[in-house]
């Protein structure tokens, strides 16, 4: 059969065609699967949506550029386990529209800096970087104190993240508006009805102020959830449900 093999080696079309019907056929073979299950993303136990506040929190980390000198995806090598924690799983960011991964790290890794530090803590760090860490390059937040939240799209930005496949409930979406101050706020009206539609959060004034709600509770809610919901010392991965 090796005679044939002739025909590749002088003729430029053949070897053209035989190398678009070996990666038409192997490239099937991989794809064609993924279009008869619903997802490829394992279920692990404790990831959960964002809730209001943390999601306003996301959008302004994104809007400030926070992403460019901090990545949110540990690798699964010795030094990066040692340092930040357990490795990423795909299933952390199955909510983030879009993910933030990436390389850059002028900053450290903050897959795993939820309820590393107190929300003083970060209060004191996003408003002089370098009273907290003196060698930090870090810019300084202290705006984000003074600066009032904007709430009046976060109905549309929950049912927006819904149309992607996010599990917001009618009920979430319809009281966003409302949860988003509740959980900055744990004496509020409001309080118990924000606890019983996110179970697993409880309501306190991150930047120490629950009068007024600041972009700066928003951002610290946002980084005090991340990594904190899987308990990675009983790490437990669930089948997707059309693969059980």
């Amino acid at each position: 059969m090796w005679r044939f093999h002739k025909w590749f080696e002088r003729h430029s079309l053949i070897l053209l065609v035989g190398i678009l019907l070996v990666v038409s056929v192997g490239g099937l073979v991989q794809i064609t699967p993924l279009f008869f299950i619903e997802s490829t993303i394992e279920e692990v136990k404790g990831v959960r949506p964002y809730t209001p506040l943390e999601l306003k929190g996301r959008q302004i980390y994104v809007r400030e550029g926070c992403y460019v000198c901090h990545s949110q995806m540990v690798r699964p090598l010795r030094d990066e386990v040692e340092r930040y924690g357990h490795y990423s799983l795909a299933a952390e960011s199955m909510y983030d529209h879009p993910f933030q991964w990436g390389s850059k790290r002028t900053g450290p890794d903050l897959a795993r800096v939820g309820g590393r530090y107190s929300d003083e803590w970060h209060r004191a760090h996003l408003a002089d970087p370098r009273s907290m860490v003196p060698e930090s390059v870090m810019p300084p937040y202290a705006f984000l104190e003074a600066k009032e939240l904007r709430t009046d799209d976060i109905v549309n930005h929950l049912r927006v993240n819904a149309m992607l496949k996010v599990p917001y409930t009618e009920e979430q979406i319809a009281n966003a508006a409302a949860d988003v101050r509740a959980q900055a706020d744990p004496d509020s009206d409001a309080s118990t009805a924000f606890a019983a539609r996110y179970p697993t959060v409880t309501p306190r004034s991150y930047d120490g102020d629950s009068a007024r709600l600041t972009e700066m509770d928003a951002l610290i809610a946002y980084l005090q959830m991340l990594g904190a919901g899987v308990n990675f010392s009983t790490y437990q991965a669930d089948a997707p449900e059309n693969q059980r």
